[in-house]
């Protein structure tokens, strides 16, 4: 399981036109499942992307987490962070899980991310989507989850 984690002051993810989902101060998540992971794979993710100190106290140094700063998380599935772009000219996603394995442990990341106490907005699984964000930093991070 890999997110791309981006500090933001505010990010939105329309479908059709429609805003489906926002969130003020805080992350959005990237999402993408590979075809072997799991449920404590979920739950491992959702505690880093809680707790890590990545927002700024009063000194200007990154050392406040998403909770201590009441922000929240637009979470996004995003199939194409498993892209291999190295052979050819165009990306295979043989490494991305199918829908059927990916959207159970992607709605069960939100709910793992809720239950940690993080207002959670979503884009919508497999929809054409189109995301607005102001990158706050910038800050960003790419994290896989042990295996």
């Amino acid at each position: 399981m890999r997110a791309v984690l981006q500090r933001v002051t505010r990010a939105s993810v329309a479908v059709g036109g429609d805003t489906v989902g926002t969130v003020a101060r805080g992350w959005l998540v990237l999402l993408g499942v590979a075809p072997g992971d799991t449920p404590a794979q979920v739950e491992w993710l959702a505690e880093k992307v809680a707790h890590l100190r990545a927002f700024e106290d009063t000194d200007g140094k990154m050392n406040l987490s998403v909770l201590d700063v009441n922000g929240g998380a637009l979470v996004v599935s995003q199939f194409t962070l498993y892209g291999e772009c190295t052979k050819g000219r165009r990306p295979s996603f043989t490494a991305a899980a199918p829908p059927a394995v990916a959207e159970p442990l992607y709605e069960a990341f939100v709910v793992a991310l809720k239950a940690r106490g993080v207002p959670v907005g979503t884009g919508r699984f497999g929809a054409d989507m189109q995301v607005e964000l102001v990158n706050d930093g910038p800050v960003t991070f790419v994290i896989d989850a042990p295996a």
